[in-house]
């Protein structure tokens, strides 16, 4: 990635690409590409579906409504999805958004809402923090991006917990104060992050949480984090630790 050129503009599509391939934007797209970009014939735009890799393409056929894209050859093929879920208590939407956008940056796989006693937003809007993921994407050279499931109870989530994986709770009264030392040699078949609401988890649920086989309190400092903030924090500890940065 270190010679990747991040200025340059790229769309996510829901088509296939191929070389040879002619895509018709959607009109949130045409719009982008037409009116906020001002592309106009001719100009180059990189293309990747979550798929299929990475694309050179070029606008073509343009008019002032309408517009095709002409797939031309492949950049980057594409690499997979990260065995890394995102659990989080929902948010207020302009929060949420914002931690979608950062957890995608940080290579979740999952951004998978997980509604406990105190989560203050119990409905989800799907759709959005997919849309937020997918801008993170482009914006930032992501190819692989999140998947993004219904919320779910964590009673139900706890419940089917596969026990080959690891699940890293952020807990403020994790026994280790250094989460690097508490996650060194953890491992397990896939990673889930999992942070609480506003308040935390209560003592039923904690207890819950410890039940599981393979579980990794950290704590995130001496300091009161927002969930949005701690998403960061968490997922940075976690990929220098045991993740991709290493």
């Amino acid at each position: 990635m270190s010679h990747y050129d991040f200025s340059a503009q790229r769309l996510f599509v829901d088509a296939a690409l191929a070389p040879g391939a002619e895509i018709l934007p959607p009109p949130e797209a045409l719009n982008y590409l037409l009116n906020v970009l001002r592309l106009r014939a001719g100009d180059a735009i990189l293309l990747f579906n979550g798929r299929d890799g990475e694309y050179l393409a070029n606008l073509a056929e343009t008019t002032r409504r309408s517009a095709k894209l002409r797939v031309d050859r492949l950049i980057r093929p594409q690499t997979p999805l990260a065995d890394l879920d995102y659990c989080f208590a929902p948010l207020k939407q302009a929060r949420l958004d914002y931690m979608a956008q950062k957890a995608t940056e940080m290579g979740a796989g999952r951004l998978a809402p997980v509604i406990t006693r105190r989560t203050q937003v119990r409905r989800v809007n799907a759709a959005r923090l997919r849309a937020n993921a997918i801008e993170a994407a482009e914006q930032c050279g992501v190819m692989a991006v999140p998947q993004t499931p219904e919320a779910v109870d964590l009673a139900d989530f706890l419940a089917a917990f596969p026990p080959e994986r690891l699940l890293v709770f952020c807990d403020e009264d994790a026994p280790i104060a250094n989460p690097v030392e508490a996650l060194a040699g953890r491992s397990g078949q896939g990673i889930s992050v999992l942070i609480g609401p506003e308040g935390g988890f209560d003592d039923s649920e904690r207890a819950a949480i410890a039940r599981l086989s393979n579980v990794a309190r950290i704590s995130l400092g001496p300091r009161v984090l927002r969930a949005d903030t701690a998403c960061v924090a968490a997922l940075a500890v976690l990929q220098a630790a045991i993740g991709d940065w290493r």
